[in-house]
């Protein structure tokens, strides 16, 4: 890249990223002031912010890099992490999202709190703030900056080293970040994360049209009769045992993971609770799940077509996605896509960061200081936090570069000691009202050492795939939970009590749009499979029949709910 290309690169990246930035601060002053105004946007987002924040939220670097990469080693097998998670954003609109929104919860540990005790709160909140501030905001620092290096070369352009480059990248995305979580509050976030979704979108669908007009050697339809006929079984998402996500383990682990993620992780779930209405925030839950269907075109096919340009045994493969990037894009478009992946790795950065805040200053600070702690106190704290969370992330990022191949080891380990026994908690807290506090201490307790053993003392005997072994732990936690509420079980059944603050009448179409976002998931493993575009042959008569089925029975259900009237939630 040329003087003349880097300056252009810079300064058109800078000017959207300040237009994003603009665009943020006009439509958030003023807004963040109240302890509801900052850490739940006044409880006023619509369906549009909470579906761009829950897409930028979820994607980043490492989804563009490492779903290309498992794409142009592998296969599409990978994409179950993705398309599956629609399953669980369904499960989130019509199930949890009716429970938190009419509890008036900010936060999940406040919600165990009444539902068991302080004790399982506080817990709650120790895995939680283990889990945010030791790995998963360093990680994802960590994972942005080599993005970002790799795809600018940061280290020649800025006449550095390869550390120093790395650290510097680390600073400037943390900086950048830091400041929407801390000065804007939520409010802030989902704004910028809405403007950045719709640029991810336009890179996603870019990317795979211009990478198969190469392969096409200029034609676009050449390129895709290539994809679709050499190499079938790249597109294949059928995982065998051996591929990365063998497809026995969407129907095991997968799900509880999913579930953890898309309905009680409190970076995730955080804008949701922010919702307007439950309407609004039903909606915005399930547009999401439809961009996740989407994932498999936007980051894995790059990979497949990247598979037939330049062969394979590229090392390391996540260097697919950068090359092709680095190929097929216009000069025009660098700073456009320069901003869309800083936009991209700002979002789940100030995300975590925002939720880490929240997490202290709710569930640690305020019950500390009872009815003393003012509104404008607790976001006074809040903001403290996040900067005190932002450096010590800025210190332990870069120290990630000494452990290239355990990064994302770490991350899995990390997330795997408090994702199951969260969503246990969480699912038999809400349906059983005699299971006592003492079952969920002891499920935090047995899961943590647990898992810690498997993982690390007997990981040479115990070889069963790690997601098949986070079903077999929710088996085991949800049966001790309740033998607790059967040998021990609470003297007062637990009640739900009722605190709506937002209008809580559902969408109309919540149920049949849930029908249809479950149905694409469907044809979606159809098309990547031995019987659409994996076997090679085109799309045959089975194919067709099965799509047919579909949408015959969508249209059924379509018709029944326009018939049917508007119920409250109850």
């Amino acid at each position: 890249m040329n003087d003349t290309n880097l300056f252009f690169t810079l300064a058109s990246c800078v000017f959207f990223m300040g237009l994003v930035g603009w665009i943020s601060w006009a439509k958030t002053r003023g807004t963040a002031d109240t302890k509801d105004g900052y850490f739940l946007a006044g409880r006023g987002l619509g369906a549009t912010f909470i579906a761009g924040s829950l897409l930028l939220t979820n994607l980043s670097a490492e989804q563009l890099t490492g779903l290309n990469g498992s794409a142009y080693a592998f296969n599409m097998s990978s994409m179950g992490w993705e398309v599956t998670a629609a399953v669980a954003t369904i499960a989130m609109a019509l199930v949890f999202l009716p429970k938190y929104l009419a509890g008036a919860f900010t936060t999940l540990p406040q919600f165990l709190n009444d539902r068991f005790d302080a004790d399982v709160r506080r817990l709650s909140v120790l895995l939680f703030m283990l889990g945010y501030g030791l790995v998963t905001i360093p990680g994802v620092l960590y994972a942005g900056a080599l993005a970002v290096t790799a795809f600018f070369d940061i280290p020649k352009l800025a006449g550095l080293d390869s550390f120093s480059a790395l650290v510097l990248t680390i600073v400037l995305i943390g900086v950048t970040g830091s400041i929407y979580a801390v000065f804007g509050g939520l409010r802030a976030v989902a704004v910028s994360d809405t403007l950045n979704g719709v640029g991810l979108l336009i890179i996603g669908i870019l990317v795979p049209v211009l990478g198969l007009i190469a392969l096409g050697e200029g034609s676009f339809g050449a390129g895709l009769q290539e994809l679709t006929t050499e190499h079938p079984e790249k597109l294949n998402a059928i995982g065998a045992a051996d591929d990365p996500t063998p497809f026995g383990t969407l129907f095991t682990g997968m799900i509880f993971a999913n579930l953890f993620y898309w309905c009680t992780n409190q970076y995730v779930i955080q804008r949701t609770l922010g919702a307007s209405s439950l309407a609004e925030g039903q909606k915005g839950v399930l547009f999401s799940g439809f961009f996740k269907i989407m994932v498999p075109f936007m980051m894995m096919i790059p990979g497949v077509i990247a598979f037939h340009l330049y062969g394979s045994g590229m090392e390391p493969i996540d260097q697919a996605y950068p090359r092709l990037i680095r190929d097929v894009l216009p000069v025009y478009f660098s700073g456009f896509f320069l901003a869309v992946l800083l936009g991209a790795v700002f979002s789940s950065f100030n995300s975590l960061l925002n939720s880490a805040a929240t997490l202290f200053s709710l569930d640690i600070y305020a019950p500390a200081r009872g009815e003393k702690a003012s509104d404008a106190e607790l976001v006074r704290v809040a903001k403290i936090a996040s900067v005190v969370i932002a450096l010590f992330s800025f210190v332990v990022a870069p120290l990630l570069s000494f452990a290239p191949e355990g990064l994302w080891q770490i991350i899995r380990i990390f997330t795997g000691f408090y994702n199951i026994p969260t969503i246990v908690i969480v699912i038999v807290g809400l349906f059983t009202a005699r299971v006592p506090a003492l079952g969920a201490k002891i499920v935090i307790v047995f899961h943590v050492i647990a898992y810690g053993l498997i993982r690390f003392v007997f990981d040479d005997v115990i070889t069963l795939h790690f997601i098949h072994l986070y079903a077999v732990l929710f088996v085991i936690e949800v049966g001790i939970m309740l033998i607790c509420g059967w040998l021990k079980p609470r003297e007062q059944a637990w009640e739900f009590t009722r605190n709506e603050q937002v209008d809580m009448t559902p969408w109309r179409f919540a149920k049949p749009l849930a029908v249809t976002l479950f149905s694409c998931v469907v044809a979606t493993y159809l098309l990547f499979s031995p019987i659409g575009l994996a076997s090679g042959a085109g799309l045959g008569a089975m194919f067709a029949a099965s799509i047919a089925l579909l949408v015959i029975g969508n249209i059924a259900v379509w018709a029944f709910a326009a018939r049917r009237p508007v119920l409250s939630y109850e």
